[in-house]
């Protein structure tokens, strides 16, 4: 088996998907491979928003409203990213739903792993507003590591 060459890793900013950004980079650094930090946003309905802070509290995804939350998220992940060893990388910003948004950005880079965290996949605001893991472990084509971060 040969080395992972491209690496995804989808971030929302929250601090769980900080840690698959922090396992993401650190095999990425092992492959000396391209670690790709990606993060979607678009502006979403307050009625939204009050369901997963009620579900989740503080650490939701849907609170990433515009492009300025998005960059910073990314940026503070490649911070993170650089502090695990990853030295090549790159950052996306696309306004879109994440599931969408990472399979292309999978296939756009060629990338052979996708990672993501594990939020949302036993829980009732993943029921309510769809699983982010489970659905990129199904849509993407290529190996999906889903970290255990929650």
């Amino acid at each position: 088996m040969t080395a992972y060459q491209t690496v995804v890793v989808g971030t929302d900013g929250s601090d769980s998907s900080y840690l698959a950004v922090d396992r993401a980079a650190r095999i990425a650094a092992d492959a000396d491979a391209t670690l790709v930090i990606a993060c979607a946003y678009h502006p979403a309905r307050q009625e939204d928003v009050t369901r997963a802070q009620d579900e989740l509290g503080s650490d939701v995804a849907y609170q990433v409203v515009g492009s300025s939350p998005a960059e910073e998220s990314v940026r503070a992940a490649s911070e993170r990213a650089k502090k695990q060893g990853a030295v090549k990388i790159d950052t996306v910003v696309v306004d879109g739903e994440p599931v969408p948004m990472l399979t292309k950005v999978v296939k756009e880079r060629a990338a052979d792993l996708l990672v993501v965290g594990n939020r949302g996949l036993n829980s009732l605001a993943g029921r309510l507003l769809g699983s982010v893991p489970s659905e990129v472990a199904r849509k993407s084509g290529v190996d999906v590591l889903i970290v255990h971060t929650t």
